[in-house]
């Protein structure tokens, strides 16, 4: 395959196989509703084009993760519910009411600043409840004052409880059960257990771990995106991206000579080279050196050597002569090394190979990307 145009890599985005992944989850969910996370301008996919395709698919609640991103957001998708997860944190509480935000408060501090401002408290807000990550929302003491002097939410329009799942890819974890019990126990002590607001525990991992997990919302990220939900068990989430990287140059290389910086790899016979243009600076990882590699007509290409800026060189010596050529792309992420396999062999997780895609990339969406 040939990419004739002044790009080095181009990355595709199938905001058909995104949509399929949301019709799924929300399939899975049956009543609870299904609320999609479009923080970090939707896992690097593009906020702009992501969002208005899960809300034709049929989102109506979203989460990001900061205001400005609320803000964007808003602009995109008029008859949106927007969560802000960060919570108002020295900013105007203005900017949430005026664009119909709804904060995500975090602390007794968050909801003392929330109720005393007239006008904000009348709007809505979610109460998120921390239940052993241990990094934003009220601990376990803060429940108990809150319990014991409710007044603190005197004025305050809860329209949503949450916590989040620490270890919800592995089924079996017995934090899950923890989490969840702990979870039930602060609703019950903040009387938010019965028809009052709605309750959110599960995020993508969370929704395959039954009914239990899901009350009347859950929260997806990464499965939206194509990542799978549980570790060591069957990716059932269609691939959402498929990033390629141009052939430079294809070289011939003898026995005994060293490849890129720092000399990391050696050939022990003759072979060729393929240079192709993408490097970290796009977000390829440098932990990928030696290790990652890349798909070319079905044909497995070991990366050897270091990943450098702009640059990363494939061994192409087992494929026939005159195979590959300047101009062709070999897949970097595709059907053969999907999202998760390229995490594995840099030794991170998928969330990081997705949020890190270069701006360099010539991207293109397939499916309707107009409202």
């Amino acid at each position: 395959m040939s990419g004739n145009d002044g790009s080095a890599a181009h990355l595709t985005i199938d905001l058909d196989a995104l949509a399929a992944n949301y019709r799924l989850l929300a399939t899975r969910l049956e009543d609870a509703e299904c609320a999609p996370a479009v923080k970090a301008d939707a896992y690097g996919l593009g906020m702009a084009q992501v969002a208005p395709a899960l809300w034709r698919a049929g989102a109506r609640s979203f989460f990001v993760a900061t205001l400005d991103e609320g803000i964007a957001l808003r602009a995109l998708l008029p008859g949106a519910i927007i969560h802000v997860l960060s919570g108002p944190v020295d900013e105007p509480l203005f900017e949430y009411y005026v664009h119909g935000l709804r904060p995500v408060l975090n602390s007794l501090e968050q909801i003392a600043e929330w109720s005393a401002d007239g006008v904000a408290a009348a709007a809505p807000a979610a109460l998120h409840i921390d239940t052993g990550m241990n990094r934003l929302g009220l601990s376990p003491a803060e429940v108990a004052k809150l319990a014991a002097e409710p007044q603190r939410l005197a004025g305050l329009t809860p329209s949503l409880v949450m916590s989040h799942l620490a270890c919800a890819d592995e089924p079996g974890q017995a934090m899950n059960e923890m989490q969840r019990r702990a979870f039930r126990a602060a609703l019950a002590k903040l009387n938010l257990a019965g028809n009052g607001p709605k309750r959110s525990l599960a995020n993508s991992s969370g929704i395959f771990l039954g009914p239990d997990y899901r009350f009347e919302m859950a929260r997806p990220g990464a499965a939206l995106y194509g990542l799978a939900p549980l570790a060591g068990q069957p990716n059932p989430m269609a691939q959402v991206i498929r990033l390629q990287g141009k052939i430079l140059q294809v070289r011939e290389i003898d026995r005994g000579r060293t490849v890129g910086y720092g000399a990391t790899h050696r050939f022990a016979r003759q072979g060729r080279l393929a240079t192709v243009g993408v490097g970290y600076a796009d977000g390829y990882l440098r932990s990928l050196s030696n290790r990652g590699w890349a798909s070319f007509g079905g044909h497995r290409l070991p990366i050897v050597g270091r990943v450098s800026m702009d640059l990363v060189t494939f061994d192409v010596s087992d494929l026939p002569a005159g195979s590959p050529r300047p101009g062709d792309l070999v897949d970097l992420i595709g059907p053969d090394n999907d999202v998760d396999a390229v995490a594995a062999a840099a030794g991170t997780i998928g969330y990081v190979i997705l949020t890190a895609l270069g701006a360099r990339y010539r991207r293109r969406y397939l499916g309707a990307v107009t409202a």
